[in-house]
């Protein structure tokens, strides 16, 4: 099943274009992931776990990890998310202010090397 991919497809204009660059860098970073639902949205699952899912909003588009260490590690760098509102489970960012490559990166890659220490134990 396609669920990320339906719900993107969904989605209109640059909205669309910004949760799509959440689903294809999580994709080409963790290649093994996969389409699923995970806490009631379409997400990328890896190893089983919720990866990443990206929900658009009225106001603006929620990059949920999936795990609060994940946002609390970008938080402890300072100048990663500065300008960017943040709860435990949630970054808010907008199409017309999306996300840096690197943090998104960063964030991609700390879920994934947490769901692999996971598996480890």
């Amino acid at each position: 099943m396609d669920e990320f991919t339906d719900y993107i497809a969904s989605l209109d204009g640059s909205v669309r274009d910004a949760v799509e660059r959440v689903r294809a860098r999580a994709l080409e970073l963790v290649p093994d992931a996969e389409e699923g639902v995970s806490y009631g949205m379409a997400a990328l699952r890896y190893r089983g776990s919720p990866l990443v899912s990206a929900r658009a909003t009225a106001k603006h588009i929620g990059l949920y990890p999936f795990s609060p260490p994940a946002i609390e590690a970008l938080e402890a760098l300072e100048t990663d998310l500065t300008g960017f509102s943040t709860s435990k489970g949630t970054i808010r960012f907008t199409s017309d202010r999306p996300l840096p490559d690197d943090v998104l990166d960063r964030l991609i890659l700390f879920r994934r090397d947490e769901i692999d220490a996971m598996h480890r134990r």
